[in-house]
């Protein structure tokens, strides 16, 4: 499903990623942890096609059996949007729209029909419980129902991957072991692979697999 090969990420003289390679298999559920500076986001970011790796030394990275290496930035954009979803700590819903309308968005740009995109938001917001909710703007929801509003626009495109960095650390811990239970709900009902960056030891643990980050390396 995923495969990277000697990955390497400068941020002006910082040496960010050290060479990171990391095989993740269709439909697991990988944690990756360590301290903070280690180089999880940047290696979340550049999974997501968010960010690039160095040109030299020369690295691969295939996700969903496409190469990432040699693709347009049109061609980048694309898979982006079809094939990853993405969960932030901080839910980035647009404060104007309606959780519906939050969810279609990437429908939307995929060229869906307002029709196609509504019918497929409506089915995930009933999925996760909001379906009394689609209505009313992120300022009126609870921060776990704006949370799950997140994870429905992450799923709207039906992705093959599931990136989300921190996306229990900005809940209480109720909340946020619900949120959790949901990604392997997710998981066992749709098959997306999942790779989520964490410091939530509990998340950690409920995981297919742990990648543990130090330094720029995966060392376990």
């Amino acid at each position: 499903m995923i495969t990277t090969h000697n990955i390497h990420k400068h941020f002006g003289n910082l040496h960010v990623l050290k060479g990171v390679d990391i095989e993740i298999n269709k439909g697991e559920i990988i944690a990756i942890v360590g301290p903070s500076g280690a180089g999880k986001t940047s290696l979340l970011q550049i999974l997501g096609t968010l960010s690039e790796p160095d040109d030299l030394p020369k690295s691969t990275i295939t996700v969903a059996h496409t190469e990432l290496n040699d693709m347009t930035d049109k061609s980048m954009a694309i898979f982006r949007n079809t094939q990853i979803g993405f969960i932030f700590q901080f839910h980035q819903l647009l404060p104007e729209f309606t959780a519906l309308e939050n969810v279609c968005i990437p429908a939307f740009i995929a060229g869906k029909s307002k029709k196609e995109a509504e019918d497929k938001a409506s089915e995930l917001l009933d999925y996760l419980g909001l379906s009394d909710r689609k209505n009313h703007k992120p300022q009126e929801l609870s921060g776990g129902e704006q949370q799950r509003v997140a994870v429905a626009r992450a799923l709207v495109n039906d992705p093959v991957l599931i990136l989300a960095d921190e996306p229990s650390g900005n809940l209480d811990s109720v909340t946020a072991q619900k949120l959790h239970e949901l990604f392997f709900k997710l998981r066992d009902a749709f098959g997306q692979t999942f790779v989520i960056v964490t410091h939530n030891a509990e998340l950690a643990a409920m995981a297919d697999r742990t990648l543990v980050m130090q330094d720029g390396r995966i060392v376990t």
